[in-house]
């Protein structure tokens, strides 16, 4: 699936090289057992996603991992376009850090991209003998050839950004990224840009504060993150650390995909704004908040007032449009961010949630819509959750959406979601005028799965993605 020429290696030059890709025409998707009351092994599922195909949004493969309780989140490749240069790698295996057991699955996808398999399980024990981290969650691929899982704990369940080494031809574990005892104090999400000697990295909360599920007495004590870490490239260490004004949990973080570029976005959940993060002149970093969506005051839920909680965020290759998903007030969003400084909203879509007609939460005031939306049903079935995960076609005219945040939060917040499990959904992208509108034949349903119903995550193209994929 991916291209191809002469002395080139995995991937694609550029980011608008990569708008050029072939359609996507299956995709991998891990699936969550835990805390579902299934006793079966977490899976990576493969879905048929070409329209000329007679599997058409079917699932047409399943990869049980071999253990309980994993907790299976995102992934990323062995290699990527950040290797483009050299043609002796190629991207032929997928990587699966586990959240709750450290686990990771290293998945053979190049000898048959339709049925991957299991190629190598790192156990939670060489990773602690050598690094000290624990609870992994984002794997990107490194020039160099390596490749680097960030952490959100220490053994104990502490807070602990750190950074685990792969070898990305053997996947033996070679110790951290970082500078010993130079670990953030919290972590979650990262991105690179070689060219201006930085990394970001973000912060959820300490394993034990999250595990669980969610506790309005944790925001109250300051145990939730609400701060980037800037870090030296070539050193391996924190140089600077960005408070966050209105940036309750920074999760998922996006440079612009130009590799000359020194700006981005941060999505913050809890407080569901959007921060821009840009350099100065000095070479030092800042960051403004360039997008708030208001709570919406609310009868029937946790508390008063519900915030959107910002998940997932994504850009378009070309960096013109920004999406995120309101996971609890159930829309998915299109934003113009030609001037990142000045996003404006150009398209949104409401794909189930918290606030539907005939659901426990009332709503009291709303200082965007008139009335609380209706349900959605998609082929007769009614999408329990809300849009969480995204995933973005190379030519961006269309946006995959998966509706699991993480097995105990949805648990707690969306308890049809465990019982009905998750929907793979697909969205239509006007990428000239800007606009969402949902594709009304296209449903993966996750509830009607052979072991029982099932929570499918992070979506993944065999010839990479706009979140996988670093240009340096």
């Amino acid at each position: 699936m991916a291209t191809k020429c002469g002395n080139c290696g995995p991937g694609y030059s550029t980011p608008l090289e990569a708008m050029k890709g072939p359609r996507e025409e299956i995709i991998y998707l891990p699936c969550i057992y835990r805390n579902t009351g299934t006793e079966a092994p977490d899976y990576l599922a493969t879905v048929d996603v070409d329209p000329k195909s007679p599997q058409y949004c079917q699932v047409i493969h399943r990869l049980p991992m071999p253990n309980l309780k994993d907790e299976l989140h995102h992934s990323g490749w062995n290699t990527c376009s950040s290797c483009f240069g050299d043609s002796s790698k190629s991207r032929t295996k997928l990587v699966l850090p586990s959240l709750i057991s450290s686990r990771i699955y290293v998945v053979d996808v190049g000898s048959e991209p339709r049925a991957p398999k299991l190629h190598k399980v790192i156990e939670p024990k060489d990773i602690h003998a050598k690094c000290e981290l624990a609870f992994l969650h984002t794997s990107h691929c490194l020039a160099s050839g390596e490749v680097m899982i960030s952490s959100l704990g220490d053994l104990k369940g502490n807070g602990k950004g750190g950074f685990v080494l792969l070898d990305g031809e053997t996947f033996e574990v070679k110790g951290t990224w970082e500078r010993p005892g130079g670990a953030a104090p919290l972590g979650y999400d990262f991105w690179y840009q070689p060219r201006h000697n930085v990394m970001i990295s973000t912060e959820w909360a300490a394993p034990n504060v999250l595990r669980d599920g969610f506790n309005p007495a944790d925001v109250e004590a300051g145990l939730y993150g609400s701060h980037l870490y800037v870090w030296d490239w070539q050193r391996h260490e924190i140089v600077q650390t960005l408070s966050l004004k209105d940036g309750l949990i920074p999760l998922e973080i996006r440079f612009l995909h130009n590799p000359d570029a020194a700006q981005g976005f941060v999505g913050c959940a809890l407080s569901s704004t959007i921060q821009r993060f840009y350099k100065n002149e000095g070479g030092t970093w800042s960051v403004e908040k360039v997008i708030q969506v208001p709570p919406k005051k609310v009868k029937g839920w946790l508390l008063p007032e519900m915030p959107g909680l910002i998940t997932d965020i994504l850009l378009s290759l070309d960096d013109r449009f920004l999406y995120f998903s309101n996971w609890l007030h159930g829309d998915l969003r299109q934003y113009d961010v030609s001037d990142p400084q000045r996003p404006r909203l150009t398209g949104q879509l409401f794909l189930g949630g918290s606030i539907v007609k005939g659901g426990p939460v009332q709503v009291l005031e709303d200082q965007e819509l008139k009335s609380q939306p209706e349900p959605l049903v998609v082929k007769g079935k009614r999408v329990a959750g809300g849009p969480q995960m995204i995933q973005l076609s190379l030519d961006g005219k269309r946006l995959y959406v998966t509706t699991s945040l993480y097995s105990a939060w949805d648990k707690q917040f969306y308890p049809d979601l465990i019982r009905e499990g998750s929907v793979m959904l697909q969205v239509d992208v006007d990428t000239v005028k800007g606009g969402l509108k949902l594709n009304p034949n296209f449903l993966v349903d996750f509830g009607k799965e052979p072991l029982g119903p099932a929570l499918a995550h992070e979506l993944r193209y065999p010839g990479g993605d706009c979140s996988s994929d670093i240009w340096i």
